[in-house]
């Protein structure tokens, strides 16, 4: 399909790993301890048992990969809309795949024109055939462009849950200015 579905995945997790930095164990952060934005719970899911503080950087990478890019889906969504394949991705790391791909059918569903376009579809948190169904023929009605309004619609849709968590949970006061930042970059 050309340049237009190629996403360096590489790159996102880099830039992922860079904005996390490298340890951390913040009081406030419900997560635990972290070693490159990967929790010790992902770690220890994924089998490793040493110290978090030296999780190895490949082992993080490997596990962005897996769990955060091909796992959820994400390949098949980027030879589609390689941009919104990347914001999911990021989103996906800092809320969960599957929050991440249930914003995606939210919002394919609310822009299908009342289903004039395409069915609606369940909000399953997973990226399957309906999904991919869904975005091909949105992207098929709204043309270019229509991948920049998806965009936006996920990262209304993010903005809003870090507003959220905030408000229900004044901890996370904390982090609420760092998670619109990113969104930024």
């Amino acid at each position: 399909m050309g340049q237009r579905d190629e996403v360096d995945v590489d790159a996102l997790i880099a830039q992922v790993i860079a904005r996390e930095g490298d340890y951390a164990d913040h009081p406030a952060d419900r997560g635990g301890a972290t070693r490159f934005g990967i929790t010790e719970a992902v770690a220890r899911a994924d089998g490793y048992d040493g110290a978090m503080r030296r999780l190895p950087l490949a082992r993080a990478e490997a596990i962005y990969r897996r769990l955060y890019w091909s796992a959820p889906g994400w390949d098949r969504v980027a030879t589609r809309a390689p941009r919104l394949a990347a914001e999911l991705f990021d989103t996906g790391v800092n809320m969960g795949p599957a929050v991440a791909a249930g914003f995606l059918q939210r919002a394919l569903n609310a822009l299908n024109r009342g289903g004039g376009d395409y069915p609606d579809m369940a909000v399953d948190g997973r990226i399957g055939p309906a999904t991919l169904a869904a975005l091909d023929a949105f992207l098929r009605h709204r043309g270019p462009a229509g991948e920049i309004v998806l965009l936006k619609a996920v990262e209304a849709l993010q903005g809003e849950r870090y507003l959220t968590l905030a408000e229900r949970r004044p901890a996370n006061e904390a982090f609420l200015y760092g998670w619109l930042a990113d969104r930024l970059s």
